[in-house]
């Protein structure tokens, strides 16, 4: 399964997911790249249920937000073999 996981995550460069782990976690991001253990993605954080994402974060603002959210939010990697499931996020559909 990780080497499906893998070979889809290596297409959603750039694209916003929500990833639900096996253990109930759930991370949001921009995938950033995929190797064969782990994909990182570049959190995007809410404002809340149901609410946008918070100004700043990597897909919100402008230049500005995007500059900024690029440094500031970071990477995160989480393990293929841990994803239960994941889905486009967000209004930023593709």
């Amino acid at each position: 399964m990780s080497h499906r996981l893998y070979q889809e995550f290596q297409g959603l460069a750039g694209k916003p997911v929500e990833i639900t782990c096996h253990g109930g976690e759930v991370h949001r991001g921009v995938v950033d790249h995929c190797d064969r253990t782990h994909v990182y993605i570049r959190p995007i954080l809410d404002d809340g249920p149901g609410g946008p994402p918070a100004r700043g974060t990597f897909l919100w603002g402008g230049f500005g937000g995007s500059f900024a959210g690029g440094f500031l939010g970071g990477l995160f990697g989480v393990a293929l073999g841990s994803i239960a499931f994941y889905r486009p996020y967000g209004p930023f559909f593709y």
